[in-house]
């Protein structure tokens, strides 16, 4: 189903799915938090020393929140752009720079990855 993914590929084409790597859930407004366990061995120390907490919580906006729930690894970007504009309309605009950055960055912390569909 997928291929590897080119520079020139158009980025809208590809598919976000979830990597499976973390726990989320969503609290009572519907909101999604995701949950990263801290369980290496350098936070076993720091949570030692700190009595730091054995889950870091991310708590994703309204937005952020429509946006994870979509990711699942059948809709590509466009879809959830335009998903995003019937629900939030100009709340969300610029939608395709905005969902860029933000895919960007779920992809960058290992949340997600990017999928080229077959031809």
């Amino acid at each position: 189903m997928a291929n590897k993914i080119k520079k020139d590929d158009n980025f809208l084409e590809l598919v976000p799915k979830k990597t499976g790597k973390y726990k989320w859930e969503t609290n009572e407004d519907g909101f999604v938090k995701i949950i990263i366990p801290r369980d290496g061995v350098l936070d076993k120390i720091v949570r030692f020393f700190f009595k730091t907490p054995k889950e870091m919580k991310i708590d994703l906006d309204e937005q952020g929140s429509w946006v994870w729930k979509l990711i699942d690894g059948k809709n590509n970007i466009e879809d959830i752009g335009s998903s995003l504009k019937d629900e939030f309309g100009k709340k969300s605009e610029p939608v395709y720079e905005r969902l860029g950055t933000y895919i960007n960055i779920l992809r960058n912390n290992n949340f997600i990855t990017l999928e080229k569909v077959s031809d």
